[in-house]
């Protein structure tokens, strides 16, 4: 077997690991017994749930801070290579308006097949211009984001722990373009 197939089915083998966790988890959160249409259904996983495989994002290190429209401010706090061929971008989403804000719909992006899984930051991508190349949010096999779901309404001055995770660049590249719909660009470093 050569090396490319050994690699890309490591890597294929690598996202169905994370999408079981992914899935795993979100079946485990329990239910609400008070009810009897949700003791039925599974809750889906909370907008600030990320997964196994990420380390914990340090809060005090910040390496971009996106001010978006409303007062929505993205503050990113880490953009981590694993040996799976993943980069995992972490931070916090802070409404640091007065308002309550309704409006991340337009974070899952364009595409038509993204926009049956709710409000999450599946359109999210990271820019390689040194390679010429777009990485977007990977995908379980069902096609859900491996990224925060189930965003809905972000309460003023709440906020939120978020993640995104794509497709690793080349071990050379280190310096990124990060986008998401309704932010400004901002260039991040991948550590790790």
């Amino acid at each position: 077997m050569s090396m490319r197939r050994t690699a890309k089915r490591r890597k294929a083998a690598a996202a169905i690991v994370i999408a079981a966790g992914l899935a795993f988890g979100a079946v485990g959160c329990g239910h609400d017994s008070g009810s009897p249409d949700l003791a039925k259904k599974p809750k889906p996983p909370a907008a600030h749930s990320s997964p196994a495989t990420a380390p914990a994002a340090d809060a005090t290190k910040v390496i971009a801070v996106l001010k978006g429209k409303k007062g929505m401010v993205l503050t990113l706090n880490s953009a981590v290579r694993d040996a799976g061929g993943f980069v995992t971008v972490q931070g916090v989403l802070k409404n640091t308006s007065a308002e309550p804000f309704s409006e991340s719909s337009a974070w899952r992006g364009d595409e038509t097949e993204m926009q049956q899984h709710g409000n999450h930051l599946g359109g999210a991508t990271l820019i390689d211009a040194k390679e010429r190349k777009r990485y977007y949010v990977l995908r379980d096999t069902e096609g859900r984001p491996l990224a925060t779901t189930g965003i809905r309404i972000i309460k003023a001055g709440e906020t939120l722990p978020v993640f995104m995770q794509f497709p690793s660049p080349p071990a050379s590249t280190t310096d990124v373009e990060f986008q998401l719909p309704t932010f400004p660009s901002a260039n991040i470093e991948i550590t790790g």
